[in-house]
């Protein structure tokens, strides 16, 4: 449970090594969203940063953790790291209180392991190496079973795909997105330490500012990110500044990259957007477009090695050739299911093995996957996924509103944002006790930007609310806007 500093990786190739299983933890989470996932997943110890301890203290207790490492922001950076802690503690106040007086310190778990005579541990490929969490296509976070076997699968079809426009050289990766995130876990703490690259970490890619001051600092010859980032670089002034004379490539995932924000991009790096496409479900890469690609073309490219692509209709059958219906993923990357949770899995991969993505799409002539569409009511924020029963769930939970529902809006910044509609049941509830509520339980990406009051909610004859009218009001707003 921590951002991008040097422990991070450190701590997933010790744990695989050992023969344990790495569940990934986004740092940012609440105490309700941190409580949920190590008591589905069961994890018995974790790494964290002590910036976040304290909330880890609020739930340790109703979880099955029993032993705990706690790390410091320095404490890989040698005699600079005391003074980095010195800062982060007492002078930016950036390590909230806390008591966990059963944890190690990380430097002193590391101390004590190299006391010791490494014992390889029985690792076979169908042990389970991570529980990566998501959403799936529906419902609330599940943990994806992705064996070692998907893992090792999908860093081969990455490799190839890349190998060819990498050279001899080793390549230095800009790494701004959270390595708890699967595409930064796979592209960049796998593939790229797998190719002999180095990663530069970034742990604060939302100070758009210092990472660019980061980036002069290096004569960098990748980066990956996801549109939101890419768009925040380009709207600070001092990034066209910078030396692109090394960059080779760049990628895009994790959410739909826009047409202005790849011209945008190519204008100013002289380098084309290059995008990809992947799940957690598919460990992550499903589909990629060419790294020599001449110009951004919009799809979500082919399917990589040893990969299937099916486009199926709601019946299952096969699409033609740029017909439209559900993308369908068959491979050896696509997990072996969901972390107890058989019927969620039957429910996603299909007797064939194919895995049902819940995107809407067709493949064009030539092979090019494109997405036009979502099947379920996931809104995309950042390439984060944001489901309205989780939120709608949490807002339920205020003893004052009667109703709600959950869509999401288009933004220019993040793709998409949460707009939440109330249906209140004390009058006097306000939209600030409303955000005090969501900051309280759910995690910053997850909080609704727009909150609008109404005096009830459109239903079906059977009393279910009906999102997709309430899709098509904001889609006919912008229209009579524009």
């Amino acid at each position: 449970m921590m951002p991008n500093v040097l422990q991070y990786p450190i701590c997933i190739f010790g744990a695989l090594r050992a023969g344990y299983t790495v569940v990934n933890v986004n740092p940012l989470y609440t105490p309700r969203e941190l409580e949920h996932q190590l008591r589905d997943s069961g994890a018995e110890a974790i790494v964290i940063l002590e910036n976040f301890a304290a909330t880890l203290e609020q739930v340790l207790a109703s979880t099955p953790v029993r032993h705990v490492v706690l790390a410091a922001l320095g404490d890989m950076l040698g005699l600079k790291g005391a003074i980095v802690n010195f800062v982060v503690r007492h002078v930016k106040k950036m390590v909230p209180a806390y008591s966990l007086p059963s944890a190690i310190r990380f430097n002193v778990a590391l101390g004590q392991g190299a006391q010791h005579e490494l014992k390889p541990a029985e690792i076979g490929p169908d042990d389970i190496a991570f529980l990566q969490y998501t959403g799936g296509t529906t419902g609330v976070a599940k943990g994806a079973m992705l064996l070692h076997r998907n893992i090792i699968a999908n860093l081969e079809q990455v490799s190839a795909w890349f190998k060819p426009y990498l050279g001899e050289e080793s390549i230095v990766v800009i790494a701004p997105l959270p390595l708890y995130h699967i595409f930064a876990l796979t592209a960049n703490c796998l593939t790229f330490m797998k190719l002999g690259g180095c990663n530069v970490l970034i742990t604060n890619p939302r100070d758009i500012p210092g990472f660019v001051k980061e980036l002069a600092k290096h004569k960098f010859n990748a980066i990956t990110g996801v549109n939101t980032l890419f768009n925040g670089l380009l709207n600070n002034p001092d990034f066209a500044k910078l030396d692109f004379s090394h960059l080779r490539f760049a990628i895009g995932g994790g959410m739909a990259v826009q047409q202005a924000v790849a011209e945008r991009w190519k204008k100013v790096t002289g380098k084309v957007l290059v995008e990809g496409y992947g799940l957690t479900e598919t460990s992550p890469v499903a589909t990629a477009n060419p790294l020599d690609l001449p110009e951004w073309n919009g799809s979500i490219g082919l399917p990589v090695p040893s990969t299937e692509i099916a486009i199926k209709g709601d019946d299952g059958s096969l699409r033609p050739l740029g017909e439209v219906g559900e993308i369908c993923i068959r491979g050896p990357q696509v997990m072996k299911g969901y972390w107890q949770r058989p019927e969620d899995t039957a429910k996603s991969i299909d007797a064939e093995g194919f895995f049902a993505t819940g995107d809407i799409g067709y493949m064009d002539e030539k092979g090019y996957v494109r997405i036009v569409d979502r099947k379920k009511d996931m809104v995309l924020v950042s390439g984060f996924n944001v489901y309205p029963n989780e939120v709608e769930n949490v807002v339920a939970m205020h003893p004052r509103v009667l109703e709600c529902a959950v869509i999401g809006v288009p933004d220019e910044k993040s793709g998409e944002v949460v707009k939440l509609f109330v249906v209140k049941k004390d009058p006097a509830l306000t939209e600030a006790d409303v955000r005090k509520h969501c900051e309280q339980h759910l995690t910053g990406y997850k909080r609704p930007r727009f909150i609008e009051f109404r005096d009830e909610l459109p239903k079906t004859n059977v009393g279910k609310i009906l999102r997709r009218a309430l899709r098509e009001e904001e889609i006919a707003k912008g229209k009579r806007a524009a």
